[in-house]
C-alpha cells in the first residue's frame, strides 16, 4: 500500500511539474505596475493617512484576486503604485482594485418628481437597473455593517452574491425591508434600492410577509439581478474586501521588468545547488548506504513540494526560493532522526533490518511532536496573517508534509529492501547503521556533565540576550524601506538602458541594496531609503555613464512602506496566537513547564538574531522577517527532539524504585548527549546549502543567508544549554 501511494505521489507531482507554468514574482519576472492617485471624496480629504488606508484595502482586494506576493507603495501624499507579478489581464485587475465600492442600501420613496427639482436633505435621484428615474430616501445600510459576500448560483435566478450582516447589520436590515412592506402593492416605495458606488444594481421588491427576489433569511441576504458569472464574483470581491475611503484614479498602466537581474538569479541559482549537492555528498558520506536512499529521497522531496506549489498557485520569488532550498536541507532531519537511533538499537536488535525498524518506532514520538508544532504555527500563520508572512505559512506546511511523506516512505521502503541483503551481513558498517560516527563516538569517549554546569549556561545566554538587547538599544533596528518607506526617483533615459545594466550603475552610486525597476525602454525607477540629492546627482551620472544617455528625473517621491501598519500588525498577532498555540501543545504532550522553557529559548534565539543585525546595522526587511520565521521554527523543532528523549528516559524510570531513581538533572544530562549526533548533523546538513548561498549567491540573499547560520547557531545552542537547564530549574522549584 505504502509503494502504492508512493507511486501516485511521484506521477501526479510529474504531471503537475510537467503541465504547469510556475507563477514568478516581481523579482525574478516582472509584471503589471498600476499607478493609482486618491482624490477627495464626498465627506473625506484625501491625504497621507486617508491614501494609506486605501493602499490596505486595495491590498486586500489584490490578495482576493488571487495574486501572491504583490508590491503596494504609497507615493508621494495621494499616490499609490500597485506591482502585480504574472498578471496577464491587467485592465481587469485594474478596474476591479480601483473601485472605490461604497455599498448602500437606500429605501425608494417613489419615482422621480419634475425635472430638475431638488431633493430634499439626504436623498438622491438615480436611474435604477432599467434607466427608470427614483428618488432614493437617506442611506439606511453601509457596507461597513456586512461582514462576508459569496457569489453562487441557484436554479432558476442564475449567479447571485449572498451577504452576511455584521453588528447591527441585520437588524438594520429588518427595519428597512419592514418600512417597504408597509406601502401598497404595486407602489415603487415597495423597493429597496441596492447601490454600489451611487449606482443602482438592483432595487427588488418586498413581498408581503416576506422578501421575495432579495431572499432575506435571518442574518444574511441575497442579492439577485442579471449577473454574470464575472460579476458576481467581483460584486463579492468588492463587498468582501471593503470599500475605499476616498475615490481613487488610474493615472498609469504598464509593463514592469523584474527587480532582480539575470545575473543576481543565475548566481543564487548555482549556489542553491551546489548547496543541496554538499548537503547530499555529507549525508552519504555520514551514513553510507543508507544515506545514498536519503539523499535520493531528499531530491524526491524537492521535486514533490515543488508540484505542492504548483498546484495551489504559489509565487515564486527568490527569497521564496532559497528557503524552499534550505527546506531541502532541513527536511533531512527526520532521516537522521531515525538514523541516529537505529544506530543506537543496533548494538541489541539481531539485524539491520530489525534496527532500522525500530529506529523507525522510536523516533516517530519526536518526528511527529516536532512537525505538529511546526504544522500548527504554518497553519495559523496561514489563516491569520496576510502577504509574504501567510505565503511563509504555506511554503512551510507543504515542507513539512512533503519531508515526513519522504522520510518515512520513500526513504523507508528501498531502505528496508536494501538491509534484507545478505551480503550485507557480512560487511555491516557499508549500511551506516552499524557504526556510531565521530560524534557519538567522541561523546561516548568524555560523557561529559553538560548540566552539572547548568548554571554557567543560563548565565551565558542572559549575558548573549544582554548584549543583543544593547544592541538594539544603541544601534537601534535598521528598518528596511519595505518598513519604513523612503524615496523613489523616476528616470527617462534617451537611450534604452538594460536592467541589469542600470542596477550596477546604481549600486556604483552608493545605493546597493536600491530596488531598480526597468518600466518600458527608456524609464527606470529607483526606491531606496532616505538618500540625499547629492546621492541622487551620482545616481544619474552613473545611469547616464553606463549608456542612457541624456538622463532626466520625471519624478521625486518619498515613498511609503510597502508593508504597512495593518499588514505588520497582523503578522505580529498571527505569530503571537501560533506561539501560543504552540506552548499549549507542548504543554499537552510533555509538561507546561516544559512547553515554557521550550518559547523561553526560541524567544533567546530571536533576540540574539535581531540584537546581531542591529550590531552590525543589517536592514531589517521582508527577507530578514522570512528568515526570523524560519529559525523560530528550527529552535522549537531543536528543542523538542531533545525534550522527547528526556520524556523517553523518565518513563523508563517508573518500574524504578523511587529510592534507585537516577536524577532527573542526570537523566536530562543523558538525552542532551545522545540527541547531539542528530543535532550537529541536521545543522550541518542546512549549514553547507546557507554557506553557499552567503558566498556564492546574488547579494539579495546574503543576508538571509546570514541571519540563518546565526539562528541555527543561536537554535543549537539553546535547544541544549538553555531550554534544558530551564526545564532542570523549572521541576527543582
Amino acid at each position: 500500500m505504502s509503494a502504492f501511494l508512493a507511486l501516485v505521489v511521484l506521477v501526479v507531482s510529474g504531471w503537475l511539474v510537467a503541465t504547469r507554468p510556475a507563477r514568478l514574482g516581481l523579482d525574478l519576472r516582472g509584471g503589471t505596475q498600476i499607478v493609482l492617485q486618491t482624490r477627495d471624496g464626498a465627506q473625506t480629504r484625501a491625504d497621507a493617512t486617508t491614501t494609506d488606508q486605501a493602499m490596505e484595502v486595495l491590498r486586500r482586494r489584490v490578495d482576493e484576486l488571487g495574486v501572491a506576493e504583490p508590491t503596494l507603495v504609497r507615493s508621494g501624499d495621494r499616490r499609490i503604485i500597485v506591482e502585480l507579478p504574472g498578471v496577464t489581464d491587467a485592465r481587469e485587475a485594474a478596474e476591479v482594485i480601483g473601485r472605490t465600492a461604497q455599498l448602500t442600501f437606500r429605501p425608494v420613496l417613489g419615482p422621480a418628481g419634475t425635472p430638475g427639482a431638488t431633493p430634499a436633505a439626504g436623498e438622491v435621484v438615480v436611474p435604477d437597473e432599467r434607466g427608470t428615474p427614483l428618488r432614493l430616501g437617506p442611506v439606511a445600510l453601509s457596507g461597513q455593517q456586512i461582514d462576508d459576500a459569496r457569489a453562487g448560483t441557484e436554479p432558476p435566478d442564475g449567479w447571485q452574491v449572498d451577504v452576511d450582516f455584521a453588528g447591527d447589520g441585520a437588524q438594520g436590515w429588518r427595519r428597512l425591508s419592514a418600512q417597504a412592506a408597509c406601502a401598497p402593492p404595486g407602489d415603487p416605495a415597495r423597493r429597496v434600492a441596492i447601490l454600489l458606488d451611487d449606482q443602482v444594481i438592483t432595487s427588488p421588491q418586498v413581498g408581503e410577509g416576506a422578501i421575495c427576489e432579495v431572499g432575506f433569511a435571518g442574518e444574511a441576504m441575497r442579492i439577485t439581478g442579471s449577473f454574470t458569472a464575472a460579476d458576481a464574483r467581483d460584486l463579492a470581491l468588492l463587498i468582501r474586501a471593503g470599500a475605499l475611503p476616498v475615490p481613487v484614479d488610474i493615472i498609469q498602466q504598464q509593463t514592469v521588468g523584474p527587480t532582480l537581474g539575470r545575473q543576481a538569479i543565475d548566481a543564487s541559482a548555482q549556489a542553491a545547488l551546489l548547496g543541496a549537492l554538499a548537503t547530499m555528498a555529507f549525508i552519504v558520506a555520514v551514513y553510507r548506504l543508507v544515506g545514498v536512499l536519503a539523499a535520493a529521497a531528499l531530491v524526491a522531496y524537492g521535486f514533490v513540494s515543488y508540484a505542492a506549489l504548483l498546484a495551489i498557485g504559489a509565487t515564486l520569488t527568490l527569497p521564496g526560493l532559497a528557503g524552499f532550498v534550505l527546506a531541502i536541507g532541513m527536511a533531512v532531519d527526520a532521516n537522521v532522526l531515525v538514523f541516529e537511533r537505529a544506530r543506537e538499537e543496533y548494538a541489541g536488535k539481531p539485524t539491520l533490518r530489525s534496527a532500522l525498524r525500530a529506529g523507525f518506532a522510536r523516533a516517530w514520538s519526536a518526528i511527529v511532536d516536532s512537525n505538529v508544532t511546526t504544522l500548527v504555527a504554518a497553519g495559523l500563520l496561514f489563516f491569520l496573517a496576510t502577504g509574504p508572512v501567510r505565503g511563509f505559512g504555506v511554503t512551510l506546511g507543504i515542507g513539512v508534509l512533503a519531508s515526513m511523506f519522504t522520510a518515512l516512505v520513500l526513504t523507508r521502503l528501498p531502505a528496508e529492501a536494501l538491509l534484507r541483503r545478505r551480503w550485507l551481513t557480512v560487511r555491516p558498517r557499508w549500511s551506516g547503521l552499524a557504526h556510531a560516527g565521530w560524534v557519538r563516538r567522541a561523546i561516548a569517549d568524555r560523557g561529559p556533565d553538560l548540566m552539572g554546569r547548568r548554571r554557567l549556561w543560563l548565565a551565558v545566554s542572559a549575558a548573549a540576550v544582554l548584549l543583543a538587547i544593547g544592541g538594539v538599544a544603541v544601534r537601534g533596528i535598521n528598518l528596511g524601506v519595505e518598513f519604513t518607506g523612503g524615496r523613489m526617483v523616476e528616470y527617462a533615459t534617451s537611450q534604452p538602458l538594460p536592467g541589469d545594466t542600470a542596477r550596477a550603475a546604481v549600486a556604483t552610486a552608493g545605493l546597493d541594496r536600491a530596488v531598480v525597476t526597468q518600466i518600458g525602454r527608456d524609464h527606470i525607477t529607483v526606491r531606496a531609503g532616505t538618500f540625499d540629492d547629492a546621492t541622487e546627482h551620482r545616481v544619474r551620472e552613473s545611469l547616464s555613464a553606463a549608456g542612457g544617455g541624456n538622463v532626466q528625473p520625471m519624478r521625486d517621491d518619498k515613498v511609503g512602506p510597502s508593508l504597512g501598519a495593518e499588514l505588520r500588525d497582523k503578522a505580529l498577532l498571527a505569530v503571537a496566537i501560533a506561539l501560543g498555540a504552540q506552548l499549549a501543545y507542548l504543554a499537552l504532550r510533555f509538561q507546561w513547564r516544559w512547553g515554557a522553557a521550550v518559547v523561553l529559548a526560541m524567544a533567546h534565539d530571536v533576540v540574539i538574531l535581531v540584537g546581531v543585525f542591529a550590531w552590525l546595522g543589517k536592514p531589517v526587511d521582508g527577507v530578514f522577517l522570512a528568515a526570523l520565521l524560519t529559525v523560530v521554527g528550527y529552535s522549537v523543532n531543536d528543542s523538542v527532539v531533545v525534550f522527547d528523549r528526556i520524556r523517553e528516559l523518565v518513563r523508563g524510570q517508573r518500574k524504578i524504585s523511587p529510592r534507585l531513581r537516577t536524577p532527573f538533572a542526570r537523566l536530562a544530562n543523558a538525552a542532551c548527549l545522545q540527541t547531539v549526533p542528530r543535532t550537529v548533523n541536521t545543522g550541518l546538513g542546512a549549514v553547507f546549502i546557507l554557506t553557499a548561498l552567503a558566498v556564492f549567491g546574488g547579494a539579495s540573499l546574503v543576508d538571509f543567508a546570514v541571519a540563518l547560520l546565526i539562528g541555527i547557531a543561536a537554535g543549537t545552542y539553546s535547544s541544549v544549554f538553555l531550554a534544558t537547564p530551564l526545564a532542570i530549574t523549572f521541576r527543582s522549584r
